[in-house]
């Protein structure tokens, strides 16, 4: 704890960022050179906390314990050695060996932390127990009915993922001077962007978090139209089903609209960032073509983009990178046919949502 990074942790953080997301290896690195660094030590901070919360074989109150010990090690208050080596042997069967070798590695990850400037690390220490204490909180309340209402969606997509924009914006404000003018616009935008993102995945892999017990989708919607979602089967929900996963659909869309005026904020001489965010909103809209056009899937291999639509939307948002205009048309282009919802305000302010913690 305090000690300088290593030359063997820089690599490290390289080597395990290929191993546990496949999708941020290709737009983090996209980032400027410092910016790189810190935001790939962040994904991996926040990797951390989710292997914990996903963790099948651990007891709630042991993810309780680990999700208190990662928050204070974040924030130096407690050294990384003992966490690691007493996590890494226990998580379950299903956890990869490059979740493993993460856990186990928790502290190479955490030195680079601590040798980022002072407002990066706040951001981070802010995002992982925001993240750490909400994601705990609604593991104690998985069930295959749902989440109340979609107010109980949103916060459970701000503790994920609402949350990370937040971090992200205040990473690019201290990189990029010019944006402070805009930050507060900025974040109430990265909220929803966030949301547009999890909810496209909430939405493809409604029947996988199914088989572990889990379904976060509002039930209140599905219910107004007699639906009960611990009783239905994967892709046989029928048209009531249908229909409420539609205006799911339409939320997300809105949502991702919001994160295409997010991205158009950041300088177009920032193209590295533009391209980092150009690429998820992508393959989220892509992804939510296939969902709306295949509402009766039954596992979320048949509505994943292909290989071939990821490489089409690296190309195309690179030569369009610079061009607002063009890039709203590309989006538009993009999204033809999908519902949409407008989300034309924020979904709440960021203190009230943050406040809502203990919240079901």
């Amino acid at each position: 704890m305090g000690s300088e990074p290593t030359t063997q942790d820089e690599r490290f953080q390289h080597h395990i960022l290929q191993g546990v997301s496949r999708t941020f290896a290709l737009t983090i690195p996209q980032l400027p050179a410092a910016l790189y660094r810190a935001v790939a030590n962040a994904y991996l901070l926040c990797r951390i906390a989710d292997t914990i919360e996903d963790d099948a074989g651990l007891a709630f109150a042991d993810k309780q314990r680990y999700s208190e010990q990662f928050i204070a090690i974040v924030d130096g208050r407690a050294d990384a050695a003992p966490f690691a080596a007493e996590l890494a042997p226990r998580l379950a069967p299903h956890a990869t060996a490059a979740e493993r070798e993460l856990i186990a590695g928790t502290a190479s990850v955490v030195r680079i932390t601590h040798a980022l400037n002072p407002a990066q690390q706040a951001a981070m220490a802010r995002c992982v127990r925001i993240m750490a204490e909400g994601m705990v909180h609604y593991q104690g309340q998985e069930t295959l009915d749902g989440v109340a209402d979609q107010a109980a969606m949103d916060r459970y997509c701000y503790y994920v993922a609402g949350v990370v924009g937040e971090m992200l914006t205040t990473l690019f404000c201290d990189h990029c001077p010019s944006l402070a003018a805009r930050e507060t616009e900025m974040m109430h935008l990265a909220v929803s962007f966030g949301q547009g993102l999890q909810m496209t995945n909430i939405l493809k892999d409604v029947w996988d978090d199914r088989e572990r017990g889990a379904c976060w989708l509002p039930r209140d919607i599905f219910v107004q139209r007699g639906v009960r979602l611990s009783e239905i089967a994967p892709g046989q929900g029928g048209a009531a089903f249908e229909e409420a996963f539609g205006q799911l659909i339409a939320t997300a869309h809105g949502h991702l609209r919001n994160a295409l005026r997010y991205t158009l904020m950041l300088p177009a001489d920032e193209p590295g960032i533009r391209r980092f965010c150009l690429w998820a909103l992508g393959m989220a809209v892509l992804t939510l073509r296939k969902l709306n056009r295949h509402r009766d899937f039954a596992s979320g291999s048949e509505v994943k983009i292909s290989r071939r639509a990821v490489k089409a939307t690296i190309l195309t948002t690179n030569l369009l990178v610079r061009s607002d205009r063009a890039l709203e048309a590309l989006f538009g282009l993009a999204s033809t046919g999908l519902p949409q919802s407008r989300i034309s305000t924020p979904l709440a302010s960021v203190a009230d949502i943050a406040g809502s913690r203990v919240a079901p």
